[in-house]
């Protein structure tokens, strides 16, 4: 018989976590004339056909469930220039569009102006996780930018961080 192990601290399961690299998205939709968004570095491809990506996010979440209302949302993929609009959605109680300049996707949800890339999705399924849930889009639109020399806006260890400054030999 084995003994059973520790629970895992919450600060040391984060710290665990942040030695792994993500890119960093906003996620946004259009309700009511009203744009809405969030940053998210819980981003991933699920399938090629059909093509499904998904996300993460909090389960107290006061964007998503406008989001969900809406039934479709973009995936910012953020350049390495966006450090601003990263902080900007990642703020709660703000006005997270204020100074921030996009267009409307085929779908109708805001695309940031800058991104790397977008990704114009409808909700395809959603499935609680713990105190998140796991959202799966469908993308109907995408565009890769002309953008051979921008970087992606990475976070890893409680930080941004550029891979041009640290390319591998």
């Amino acid at each position: 018989m084995s003994v059973p192990a520790p629970p895992i601290e919450p600060l040391s399961f984060r710290e665990a976590l942040g030695h792994y690299a993500s890119g960093i998205t906003v996620i946004t939709s259009h309700l009511d004339g009203e744009p809405i968004g969030f940053t998210c570095q819980s981003f991933y491809s699920v399938s090629m056909s059909p093509p499904l990506v998904s996300f993460s996010v909090m389960s107290s979440s006061a964007s998503y469930p406008k989001i969900r209302q809406a039934g479709r949302f973009v995936v910012n993929i953020l350049s390495g220039e966006q450090v601003r609009i990263s902080n900007q959605f990642a703020r709660r109680g703000t006005d997270k569009w204020h100074g921030v300049e996009w267009q409307e996707s085929p779908l109708g949800n805001p695309i940031i102006v800058g991104s790397l890339h977008w990704l114009d999705c409808e909700i395809h399924a959603e499935h609680a996780a713990g105190d998140h849930l796991i959202v799966i889009g469908e993308v109907k639109a995408l565009n890769l930018q002309e953008a051979a020399a921008t970087q992606p806006l990475l976070y890893f260890k409680g930080h941004y961080c550029n891979i041009a400054a640290h390319r591998a030999v």
